[in-house]
């Protein structure tokens, strides 16, 4: 049994010869017939080549689209072990927050640092897991943009023989055939033949254009993905530099208490005196400072200053990752002495560490095997802070510019200038607005 394609094919080279035929025999009514039979199956043709077009375009389609079909159960698999993991990060965050609740005990400190060790390493594995959705949605998508791109190749093939067959019925003369026939209806069926074609042209053009439309979307939704996919990597590694982060502070101390619960004790009780007697010195010097920059009538250099004391800093280290965000709530010593005030900036040992904007040296102090800090007042408003230093460059009352070398960054446990709780190598480093820490990222530029 021939295909549908096929039969009708026949049957329409058939209706030509029958033309032909009585042509040649002279047969006027038998041409007339045929010629309206004729005009009357073409357009059966037109609209069946689209109708079996589009049979085609789904067999072609159907591998496509069990392809999709197989991607979006990956998907779906992949969303259920996202959706898993999050609701064991859950748990560690509810057991994290009951030990806050408690006593900071060294037995405390450790549980809390391995609930944070534990949520870190699932936090790398769902990115890790995000990824690999991201991954699939892309594949999904190049499956989807393929599609299109048939469908774009299909719609081009009707469009093309459409024209052609408009382009052989423009070079007819209409005249000549009203003549020749000696039938007006001949004429008119020629010519409502061709404006069927030209609708099915009109209409083709618009499906291209749709097609063409949904192609481009897809395109821009697979480059959107592949950015997602660079951003969530850039995540594994900073979370990588936590988990690192957290596991060095956990050695540390237990290294530094010798697993007895005085010494952890009396580490907590000298970090908390520092904290405080820190604190108070700052504010302090701050308030010293500003006092003599309200008395003084200085210029204030335009790159640094705007209207109403607003300011914008500079990265005082190569913008890296940030290890610790301002208020962290991974911040391996929040349960000990509370809040981060400042972000962490990963540096090697020892990189060089710029003024963020122009101002006042407030205070620069080495603290040797201790804490080592510089501050700097910039104007009335705003100061900025730079901790965990291996060595400093500057002095007190120093006026200093944007971009100027202050010091050398440091923070490795157990070196100079990294203090008795520092989190590995990094700049800790604080943007401080009438006295209080604020977040550094909505001020850095």
């Amino acid at each position: 049994m021939p295909k549908p394609a096929t039969a009708m094919l026949l049957i329409y080279f058939s209706i030509i010869l029958l033309f032909d035929l009585s042509r040649l025999l002279k047969f006027d009514k038998i041409i007339t017939m045929t010629k309206k039979i004729f005009i009357i199956y073409s357009l059966i043709i037109i609209s069946g080549g689209l109708f079996l077009t589009n049979i085609f375009i789904s067999k072609a389609a159907n591998s496509i689209s069990n392809e999709i079909e197989d991607i979006q159960n990956q998907i779906k698999i992949k969303e259920n072990e996202i959706t898993k993991l999050g609701e064991e990060q859950k748990i560690y965050e509810q057991k994290i927050e009951q030990i806050r609740k408690e006593a900071k005990t060294l037995k405390n400190e450790i549980s809390f640092l391995d609930n944070q060790i534990a949520k870190i390493q699932l936090e790398i594995k769902k990115q890790e897991k995000e990824i690999e959705y991201l991954e699939l949605s892309i594949k999904n998508i190049q499956f989807r943009i393929l599609e299109k791109e048939k469908q774009i190749e299909s719609q081009k093939e009707q469009i093309k023989r459409i024209i052609q067959l408009i382009d052989k019925e423009d070079k007819k003369d209409y005249l000549s055939l009203f003549a020749l026939n000696s039938s007006l209806s001949s004429l008119v069926d020629r010519i409502y033949y061709l404006r069927t074609l030209e609708k099915n042209l009109l209409h083709s053009l618009n499906q291209y254009e749709i097609i063409k439309s949904a192609l481009e979307e897809q395109k821009l939704a697979k480059r959107e993905k592949v950015n997602q996919i660079e951003s969530a990597k850039i995540e594994i590694e900073t979370q990588k530099a936590k988990l690192a982060s957290n596991k060095q502070v956990q050695s540390y101390l237990l290294d530094q208490s010798r697993g007895a619960e005085w010494k952890f004790q009396s580490l907590l009780a000298n970090a908390i005196e520092e904290e405080r007697a820190r604190e108070k010195e700052i504010q302090e010097l701050e308030r010293t400072v500003k006092e003599k920059l309200a008395s003084l009538e200085k210029e204030k250099e335009s790159n640094d200053m705007e209207e109403g004391n607003e300011i914008v800093f500079s990265w005082p280290v190569p913008k890296e990752r940030i290890t610790c965000l301002f208020h962290d709530s991974d911040y391996p010593y929040r349960y000990l002495l509370g809040e981060h005030s400042g972000i962490d900036i990963r540096a090697a040992q020892g990189t060089t560490v710029r003024a963020a904007a122009s101002g006042y040296v407030a205070q620069a102090k080495y603290g040797g095997m201790g804490y080592s800090y510089i501050m700097i007042v910039h104007n009335e408003t705003f100061s900025t802070l730079y901790g965990h230093l291996s060595q400093i460059s500057v002095v007190q009352n120093e006026y200093i510019k944007r971009g100027e070398v202050i010091g050398k960054s440091g923070g490795m446990p157990g070196t100079p200038g990294a203090g008795n709780f520092s989190t590995g190598p990094h700049l800790h480093f604080e943007v401080r607005m009438d006295g209080l820490p604020v977040n550094p990222l909505d001020y850095l530029l």
